[in-house]
């Protein structure tokens, strides 16, 4: 049914509105794949709205359902009380890599959106240099991308979204390719455009996993969870453009947003909910054993004594949460620290690990592997009962591609042979592919 329908007269429809989203894709004739899960929100008109979550969150797809270019498994999507079956008319993207056609110029770049929609050519002409120029890009309209920074490319790619005068420019992390000092100017560019309504666009959308570029932009961030892309939590930012850093408001704004996404939530009955489990199909985070040294070793400093601010790690090891939660997250799945509320604690264990000496550091490790990371038992369990303690990685392989994608189990399984080789669990042959036993017994 058209929710439209069930507004009242008086009620302006949102300009998005996600109803009971989810998406699954297929492996082969494995199982499905869930990346999407019961995703529910609106977006209404004036409002700069952004997705965050790590990367593989899922945040992409949601975008590419939202523009009607990917169809949800499950749900439905309107945009301004219409079900989205297609792609929208009302709407533009502007992707995280330039997507740009290198053997045209910057103008004929930018006209391309409005060829396709059948615009003659002399308006064409017309739209795409107040575009260009609008964006700051006036003297490069015969310029091809080779010849311009990064910058300027998205630059071009802003350009070729806002000619078709979207009613919403949806964003896929479109500054993350860019160096800081060049994606600033591109947001503060953006946001003057925005401010001054010197565009027709009624609504932002865009998807990051950064957390002060969300901060920074938005009226209201949707947090989202993984493994299936959920909803964890909305904020709404209430605070003034343009933004600072430096303001203590938007400190502690990112603050809440550490918490949030870190806040153990509560399941339907009330109660806390426990740690994920971990079976041989989990997708372990992408994170090496000197990694997990370093945040421990700072974590016992005098100056923290056993704990830090999620922000504060962020800051102090340079890390952004594609980086810091994978970190945290094995932390915990080994046992080694306690992540809550924004802040990240030292466990006896893992002070025991840091503290001991590199062979004693190596036993800890191991006993943790072995007890709370199935795969690592498993992969350790066959090599001890093989009449000559050796296995190919494809046996591996073929057992998590039941459960990931091909790309996913091959990272996971490295993941897992790295910690194992640090731990003396077991030993690689890179060129054959063989796992085999350091030590037999």
């Amino acid at each position: 049914m058209n929710t439209a329908a069930t507004k009242k007269d008086d009620t302006p429809a949102p300009l998005i509105e996600v109803v009971n989203v989810e998406k699954s894709f297929k492996k082969g004739d494995r199982q499905e794949l869930l990346v999407l899960q019961d995703v529910n929100f609106r977006m209404n008109e004036g409002e700069i709205v952004a997705i965050l979550g790590k990367s593989g969150s899922g945040k992409s797809t949601l975008l590419r359902i939202i523009a009607g270019l990917v169809q949800p498994t499950a749900g439905d999507v309107y945009y301004r009380g219409q079900s989205v079956s297609g792609p929208v008319r009302g709407t533009a993207m502007v992707f995280q890599h330039f997507a740009l056609l290198p053997w045209l110029t910057v103008l004929q770049n930018v006209e391309l959106g409005l060829e396709a929609l059948g615009v003659d050519r002399i308006e064409r002409r017309e739209r795409a240099l107040k575009a260009i120029d609008t964006i700051g890009l006036d003297g490069f309209e015969s310029a091809f991308p080779k010849e311009l920074s990064g910058g300027m490319r998205q630059r071009v790619g802003f350009a070729r979204a806002i000619v078709v005068n979207p009613d919403i420019l949806l964003m896929d992390e479109p500054f993350s390719a860019l160096d800081v000092l060049t994606a600033d100017n591109l947001k503060s560019d953006l946001l003057d455009l925005w401010e001054n309504k010197r565009t027709g666009i009624h609504g932002i959308l865009f998807v990051t996993h950064n957390i002060e570029e969300a901060v920074l932009l938005a009226d209201r961030i949707i947090i989202f969870n993984s493994n299936p892309g959920s909803i964890r939590a909305e904020l709404k930012v209430n605070l003034q453009h343009p933004r600072s850093d430096l303001d203590p408001r938007l400190r502690n704004q990112i603050d809440r947003v550490y918490t949030l996404m870190t806040t153990v939530q509560k399941t339907s009955s009330g109660t806390a909910e426990e740690r994920p489990r971990i079976d041989i199909g989990y997708r372990l985070p992408e994170a090496s054993v000197a990694e997990v040294t370093g945040l421990l070793e700072t974590l016992n400093t005098p100056e923290h004594n056993g704990k830090m601010d999620l922000p504060e790690v962020a800051d102090t090891l340079m890390l952004d949460i594609d980086e810091l939660f994978p970190l945290t997250e094995l932390l915990e799945i080994l046992y080694f620290a306690n992540v809550s509320k924004g802040d990240i604690t030292i466990t006896e264990i893992g002070k025991a690990f840091v503290e001991a000496d590199i062979l004693e550091r190596k036993k800890i490790f191991s006993a943790q592997l072995k007890k709370h990371v199935p795969l690592a038992r498993y992969i350790y369990d066959q090599l001890i009962h093989h009449p000559r303690h050796r296995a190919l990685e494809e046996n591996f392989l073929s057992l998590l591609e039941d459960y990931l994608t091909e790309k996913e189990a091959d990272r996971v399984l490295q993941t897992v042979i790295e910690w194992g080789r640090y731990a003396e669990l077991f030993a690689y042959d890179y060129n054959s592919g063989v796992l085999s036993l350091e030590n037999p017994r």
